[in-house]
C-alpha cells in the first residue's frame, strides 16, 4: 500500500512482467491464473483480449508483492526507466524514450512535456518538469500502455500512458482496514508508515469511503563535514577563469587562492528524509437504474530534506558535502468528478477534475560556479592588481514558490460492446496554469552586497518586480499557461468471429501562452516581437542591428517563428492516428499488430533567438531556438497474448520498431550560449525492442514469473549545431539498458487451520546505461579533479576523439574527448517472509538482500557528478488488518 506515483509505474510493469499472487488463483481443484479486467482503451475488457500491450496489477496484488521502496520497484520494470533526484524530481520514460530533462531548479519555468501520461482515475495528472508524486493507497489497479496512446490519452502519451485506479466507495456495506510497517536501514535512519481506510453504505444509493495515511521515509545519505584534504571542495580558480566571460578572465587562475566553503553547522548523518501524508475521500450516488455520479478528493502533502544523491568523490556512496540547507514541500488538492449513464444504446461518461498544487524549494547552487559564464564576476575580485586578486566563497542557493493548476473536462460516448462494430469517441478540454517565482543567490555577498535586482518588464509577473533582497543576484517570474481542445474516436470491427481491425484518430489544438520576466529578458515583450514578425516590432525590442541579425536568421531558416501569433501565442494542431488488427487464434492465443503515432508540443524559450555569448568553434553563428518544434514518435508493433496449460501458464511477448522525428531535449551551456535553460531539438532516433513476461503457476502452492526487455536504441541524424556536442549519429539514447530483466518466486504453504505460510524472492538485473545527451563527461571529469583534488571514479564510455562544447584544454593541456558516464549495471535481490489469513497479514522483509548500491541515475548538472543510488539493505516488519 506505500507507493507513490512513479513507484506505482514501476509497479504497473510488474503485472504484464508476470507479478501474479496469491489472491489471481482461482480456487480450483487446479490453481489457474485469473485475468484481469482493465479499462485501457476506454472501455472494460479483458486484459488478455485487448489486442494492444497493456500491463496490470491489482491493489490485492500490490499489497502482497512485498516491496517497500523506489529503488526496489524500479527493478521490476525491464522496459521502464527514470530520471531523476528524489522522491517528486523524477520522470518516466517507456521503451527507450528517454531524452534529457531540465534540472529541477528550473523545470517549473523551462522543461519538456512528459512523454509518459499519468492519470489518476479519470483524470491526467501530467506537469512539465515536476510530475505529480501521487502516493498510492487503496488502489484497485495500476495500468501501463506502454506505445504511443496519443488518440485516447492526448499529448503527454507519446511513449506511454500509466494509469493509477482507485477503489472506489462500494455499496455493499461496511468494510475498514489498516497497514502498519517499521524498517530499519544499514547505516540509516528508521521508517514507519500507516495507511487506513474504511467503506460504508449510507443509504441504498449514496456510498462514502475515505482513505488516510503517513509515511516517513528515514533517510541514509550523511552531509559531511567538508574536508578538502580527503576529497572535499577545495575549488579551482582554474576552473572559474577558463569557463567565465573575457571581461572578467583573472590574471593567474593557477596561484589565485580560492577560498572554501563551509559547512559545519549544517553537517547532519541521515538527512535525506521524506514524508508523504494525505487522504482521499470518495462519495458515489445512484441517482437512478442507469445514471450514477462519483466524486472524490485527494489532499496530499510530500515534505523532503536533504539530498538522495551522494558524492563520488567522497570515500563511501552514502556521503555528501551540501552547503545550505535543502527541502522541497509539494502540496496538492485533487477534485475528480465522474457521471456515466445511458442513452438508448450509448453509454455515456462525462468527466473531468480540478488540480491544484503548491511547491516551495530551496537548493544547494553552489555547484554553479564550475559552470556559469559569470562565476568570476560573481565571485572573484578580477579587476583588482593581479598580486590581490582571489575567489571568496561560492555558496549559492536557490528558493522556489510555485502554483500550478489543471482543469480538465472529457464527455466521450462507447456503443455496446456485443455489437459486431464498436466506437468509442468524444471530446476533451483541459487548461493549465503555472506562476512561479525563482530566486538565485549567485554572488559573493562581500563582493555585492547589495543587488536589490529589479525584473526588466511587468507584464505577466506574480511579484511585485522587485527590489528583492539584497543577496539575490538573478530571478525568473514567468507564467504558463496551456489550454487544449481535441476530438478523439475509435472504431473496431469484427471482420470475422475471430479477426478484429480497428482505426483511432485524434485531432488537436494547444495553445501555448508564455509571459513574465527575469531581471536580464523581457519575455513577454521579447515573444510578442517575434510573433509579430515586422521589422518595426523587432527593431523597437532588439534595436536596429540585432533586428536585422534576427531578421536574417528567420529568412535563412535558422529561426523559426510560424507558430507564434502577434501576442507572442504559440498555437500548433495536427491530427494522429492509430490502426491495428488482431486475430484470436483460438481461446488461449491471440496476435495482435498495430501502428501508432505519439506527440509532444512545443516549448516556448525565455530567451529565443538569443545569440550564444561565444561565437567560437561549434557555437559561430548559433542562436537560441524561439520554440523548440514538436517532436513525433511512430510506432510499429507485433505481438502475442497466450494463458496456456489449462491457464496455469500464461506468457506474452511484444516486439516493436519506433522512430522519433525531432527528439526534444533541455540545454544547459551558461559557460557558452546562455545562462538560462532552454530547450531545443537534438536530432532523429530508432527503437527497436522486445518485451516479453511470464507468470506460471507450477504447482498449487508455487508460483514463478518474470519479465525481460531487449532495447536496442540508435540516435539516427544529429542536429547541425549540435556536431560534437550530442552523442554522434548511432549512439544510444540515454538511461536505457541494452538487457533488463527479472525473476520473481511465490511459496505458499499451510501452517494451521485458516493461516497460511508464504515466502517471496526476486532477483533483478538492470544493464548499463548512459547518462545524459551532452558527451561532456572528461570535461566534467577533469573539473572534478580540479574542484575536489580526486576524481569521480565513475566509467566514461568514449564516444567521440573530440568534445566541441568547450574551447579550452584540459588540465593536462590536451583537447577533451568525447564521452559519457556509464551507469553500471546491478543486480538486487529481496526476499520476505510472511502468515496470513483472511483478515490480517504479518510480514518480515528483506530489501536489498546483498547490499547492492547501485547508480540509479548520474547527475551531472552541478558541474560534477552526483549520484542518485538505491537504499541500502533494509530489515522491516509489516502488518495488515481488514474489517468486513
Amino acid at each position: 500500500m506505500k507507493f507513490n506515483k512513479l513507484h506505482c509505474a514501476v509497479l504497473a510493469a510488474l503485472a504484464a512482467s508476470g507479478s501474479i499472487n496469491a489472491e489471481e488463483i482461482k480456487q480450483k481443484p487446479k490453481a489457474s491464473i485469473e485475468t484481469i479486467e482493465v479499462t485501457a482503451t476506454k472501455r472494460s475488457e479483458s486484459i488478455q483480449e485487448v489486442p494492444v500491450t497493456v500491463t496490470a496489477l491489482t491493489g490485492d496484488s500490490l499489497e502482497k508483492l512485498g516491496v517497500s521502496n523506489f529503488d526496489q520497484y524500479v527493478e521490476f520494470l525491464p522496459n521502464v526507466v527514470f530520471q531523476g533526484t528524489g522522491p517528486g524530481q523524477n520522470e518516466i520514460y517507456i521503451r527507450g524514450a528517454a531524452t534529457t530533462q531540465t534540472n529541477i531548479s528550473v523545470s517549473s519555468v523551462q522543461a519538456l512535456q512528459p512523454s509518459v501520461a499519468f492519470y489518476l482515475d479519470e483524470q491526467p495528472v501530467s506537469m512539465q518538469g515536476r510530475n505529480l508524486d501521487i502516493y498510492a493507497t487503496d488502489v484497485e489497479r495500476i495500468e501501463v500502455l506502454p506505445g504511443p496512446q496519443g488518440t485516447l490519452f492526448g499529448a503527454s502519451s507519446q511513449s506511454g500512458t500509466v494509469r493509477l485506479i482507485t477503489n472506489k466507495p462500494t455499496h455493499d456495506g461496511f468494510a475498514a482496514g489498516f497497514d502498519t510497517s517499521t524498517s530499519f536501514t544499514k547505516g540509516g535512519d528508521m521508517s514507519n508508515s500507516v495507511e487506513a481506510y474504511f467503506n460504508m453504505s449510507l443509504t441504498d444509493n449514496l456510498a462514502v469511503r475515505v482513505a488516510a495515511y503517513n509515511d516517513h521515509q528515514g533517510g541514509w545519505i550523511d552531509n559531511i563535514q567538508n574536508d578538502p584534504s580527503n576529497g572535499g571542495y577545495t575549488g579551482s580558480a582554474v576552473v572559474i577563469d577558463r569557463i567565465s566571460a573575457g571581461f572578467s578572465k583573472l590574471a593567474d587562475p593557477e596561484n589565485t587562492p580560492v577560498n572554501i566553503p563551509q559547512n559545519d553547522a549544517l553537517v547532519e548523518d541521515d538527512f535525506n528524509t521524506a514524508d508523504y501524508s494525505g487522504a482521499r475521500f470518495g462519495l458515489s450516488y445512484i441517482i437512478n437504474n442507469e445514471w450514477d455520479l462519483l466524486v472524490q478528493h485527494t489532499q496530499q502533502s510530500l515534505d523532503t530534506e536533504g539530498v538522495f544523491s551522494y558524492d563520488p568523490n567522497l570515500e563511501g556512496e552514502t556521503s555528501t558535502n551540501r552547503f545550505t540547507p535543502e527541502n522541497n514541500n509539494d502540496d496538492f488538492g485533487l477534485t475528480t468528478w465522474t457521471l456515466e449513464g445511458r442513452l438508448e444504446h450509448l453509454t455515456v461518461v462525462y468527466t473531468g477534475g480540478y488540480l491544484d498544487r503548491d511547491i516551495n524549494s530551496t537548493i544547494d547552487y553552489t555547484g554553479y560556479t564550475n559552470g556559469g559564464q559569470f562565476s568570476s564576476y560573481y565571485v572573484c575580485n578580477y579587476a583588482s592588481a593581479p598580486e590581490v586578486q582571489e575567489c571568496f566563497d561560492p555558496t549559492k542557493f536557490y528558493k522556489e514558490e510555485t502554483s500550478s493548476s489543471r482543469t480538465t473536462h472529457e464527455l466521450r460516448m462507447n456503443t455496446s460492446a456485443e455489437n459486431r462494430w464498436r466506437v468509442t469517441a468524444g471530446v476533451f478540454y483541459d487548461t493549465q496554469d503555472l506562476s512561479t517565482v525563482g530566486q538565485f543567490k549567485i554572488a559573493n555577498t562581500e563582493l555585492f552586497p547589495n543587488l536589490a535586482r529589479e525584473l526588466v518588464g511587468n507584464e505577466g509577473i506574480n511579484s511585485n518586480g522587485g527590489p528583492f533582497s539584497s543577496e539575490v543576484s538573478f530571478v525568473n517570474d514567468v507564467s504558463h499557461a496551456i489550454d487544449q481542445i481535441a476530438v478523439f474516436g475509435q472504431f473496431e470491427y469484427d471482420i470475422t468471429d475471430t479477426v478484429t481491425a480497428s482505426f483511432g484518430a485524434r485531432w488537436y489544438q494547444i495553445d501555448d501562452i508564455y509571459k513574465g520576466s527575469t531581471t536580464t529578458a523581457d519575455v513577454s515583450g521579447r515573444l510578442r516581437a517575434f510573433g509579430d514578425g515586422s521589422p518595426e516590432a523587432l527593431t523597437e525590442f532588439f534595436g536596429a542591428d540585432e533586428a536585422a541579425a534576427i531578421q536574417a536568421a528567420i529568412a535563412s531558416g535558422q529561426l523559426e517563428t510560424d507558430l507564434l501569433d502577434s501576442n507572442g501565442k504559440l498555437t500548433v494542431d495536427d491530427t494522429i492516428i492509430k490502426t491495428s488488427i488482431d486475430w484470436q487464434v483460438n481461446d488461449d492465443v491471440m496476435v495482435f499488430a498495430s501502428y501508432s503515432e505519439g506527440f509532444r508540443p512545443p516549448v516556448t524559450n525565455r530567451v529565443g533567438g538569443g545569440s550564444a555569448a561565444n561565437q567560437e568553434g561549434a557555437f559561430e553563428g548559433f542562436r537560441i531556438p524561439v520554440y523548440s518544434t514538436t517532436d513525433s514518435l511512430d510506432n510499429v508493433e507485433l505481438g502475442f497474448k497466450s494463458t496456456l496449460f489449462d491457464q496455469s501458464l500464461r506468457f506474452n511477448a511484444t516486439a516493436y520498431y519506433s522512430k522519433i522525428s525531432d527528439l526534444q531535449t533541455s540545454r544547459y551551456d551558461p559557460t557558452n550560449i546562455s545562462f538560462l535553460v532552454f530547450t531545443d531539438n537534438v536530432g532523429d532516433a530508432e527503437i527497436k525492442g522486445i518485451d516479453g513476461d511470464f507468470s506460471w503457476v507450477a504447482t498449487d502452492n508455487l508460483i514463478i514469473s518474470g519479465a525481460f526487455s531487449l532495447i536496442d536504441t540508435e540516435l539516427t541524424s544529429i542536429n547541425a549545431q549540435l556536431d560534437g556536442i550530442a552523442p554522434p549519429e548511432g549512439s544510444r539514447l540515454p538511461y536505457s539498458a541494452k538487457f533488463s530483466g527479472n525473476l520473481q518466486a511465490q511459496y505458499f504453504y499451510p501452517i494451521s487451520g485458516d493461516m497460511t505460510g508464504y515466502v517471496n524472492g526476486s532477483i533483478s538485473y538492470t544493464g548499463e546505461r548512459l547518462a545524459g545527451m551532452v558527451m561532456d563527461a572528461y570535461m566534467i571529469e577533469d573539473a572534478t579533479n580540479l574542484i575536489y583534488g580526486t576524481g569521480s571514479g565513475l566509467s566514461i564510455e568514449k564516444e567521440s576523439d573530440v568534445f566541441s562544447g568547450v574551447n579550452y584544454q584540459g588540465s593536462n593541456g590536451q583537447t577533451f574527448a568525447g564521452g559519457r558516464y556509464v551507469q553500471d549495471s546491478y543486480v538486487l535481490a529481496n526476499i520476505s517472509f510472511g502468515v496470513t489469513n483472511d483478515e490480517w497479514k504479518a510480514e518480515l522483509f528483506i530489501d536489498n538482500l546483498t547490499d547492492e548500491s547501485a547508480i540509479l541515475y548520474v547527475d551531472t548538472q552541478q558541474y560534477t557528478p552526483k549520484v542518485v543510488s538505491n537504499r541500502p539493505r533494509t530489515i522491516g516488519f509489516r502488518f495488515s488488518y481488514d474489517f468486513y
